[in-house]
């Protein structure tokens, strides 16, 4: 699992691999009825529950590296399998194991998308796989029932249960040795319990169709880093089946619909302790900071005339925003002077 933060007291983490031994978003609006919906009787709700677990869970399997495991679904007939690109992490090899059982599969590396957190792998040996159904997420409503099922704490095919509490989040993940941090936009929040080894694995509804990767779970440092229950965050199977689908066929992300500014950096601490801005590391040859200026040693504090005091504030605010775009980006130099500087938006790497 991996901490991101949310906002005010909130901090999430990655649901990611476990080790081997923003803001509100519109809610969708209901359709109208002219009287209130007959509620689920307990049985009949049990056998939902029965019958999409019976249906999804031979197409989740856990995910071995030498660094940990995570979770995976099964995407299609050939072995592919989308995952988190944190639960793949610096391996290019790694064993599968099914849900169901079976011997451990030895499976190849095909692709991540690191600043997706998405990534696709190979299993050598694809016979008996079922290929999840994944499902349209742009169609979610807030209150709907989920499941989410994983490996969590490498329980094999363990499932919680819960709602979707909102959609439209956007979450960014803390930078680590082995990961840039990646920013996830149009989040799925969730009350279903996500643990470490949940992530990659499956968000599902009651029509047995995946419509997220669990990825993110909450904790607050009000409770000393412990979980806060019932926060937990998933890619949108629209995002996912979409950077999977460019992986199986051209073995990269060819589009990741992306803006990006072209430079890496981080956050800067002012004088008075407090995040001041995104100090400019280095800058893409030929990106838009480069074509718009911008240098090494350079400090980003506004894009669009919102205040960008931390690398995930800035990454965010870029989500919002489409390769192409021009924006007005605002530049404290080395020299203590300010400057406002347009800048066309490139897109974000697909690797």
């Amino acid at each position: 699992m991996r901490r991101i933060a949310t906002g005010m007291a909130v901090v999430a983490l990655l649901a990611g691999c476990s080790a081997p031994s923003g803001s509100p978003s519109p809610v969708a609006s209901a359709s109208q009825t002219t009287s209130a919906p007959a509620a689920a009787s307990p049985n009949s709700l049990e056998a939902a529950y029965e019958q999409v677990i019976t249906k999804v869970l031979p197409s989740i399997v856990q995910i071995n590296t030498k660094a940990g495991l995570g979770s995976g679904i099964v995407y299609d007939n050939s072995g592919h399998i989308v995952t988190n690109a944190h639960v793949v992490g610096q391996a290019t090899q790694m064993e599968v194991t099914l849900a169901s059982g079976g011997a451990a599969r030895k499976a190849d590396l095909v692709s991540s998308f690191v600043g997706g957190d998405l990534a696709v792998i190979k299993v050598r040996d694809p016979r008996g796989l079922t290929p999840a159904k994944f499902g349209d997420s742009s169609k979610l409503r807030v209150g709907q029932l989920v499941l989410a099922m994983g490996n969590p704490l490498g329980l094999s095919g363990s499932v919680t249960e819960g709602i979707v509490s909102a959609v439209g989040r956007t979450v960014s993940e803390p930078q680590e040795p082995d990961s840039p941090g990646a920013t996830i936009s149009g989040a799925v929040q969730t009350s279903a319990s996500i643990n470490p080894g949940n992530s990659g694995g499956a968000l599902v509804d009651l029509n047995g169709e995946v419509i997220g990767i669990p990825t993110l779970a909450a904790t607050d440092p009000d409770l000393g880093g412990g979980a806060a229950p019932g926060i937990g965050f998933a890619i949108p199977s629209n995002t996912a089946t979409d950077i999977a689908a460019q992986i199986v066929k051209e073995g990269k992300v060819t589009n990741s619909h992306r803006a990006a500014l072209g430079i890496q950096g981080s956050t800067v601490i002012g004088v008075n302790g407090q995040p001041a801005g995104v100090g400019v590391a280095t800058v893409q040859p030929g990106g838009a900071a480069e074509k718009a200026g911008i240098k090494t040693g350079d400090v980003i504090v506004s894009v669009n005339g919102t205040k960008t005091p931390t690398i995930a504030s800035l990454t965010e605010l870029l989500t919002t925003l489409k390769p192409g775009d021009q924006v007005k980006v605002e530049v404290l130099k080395p020299d203590g002077s300010t400057t406002t500087v347009t800048a066309t938006l490139g897109q974000l790497p697909g690797d």
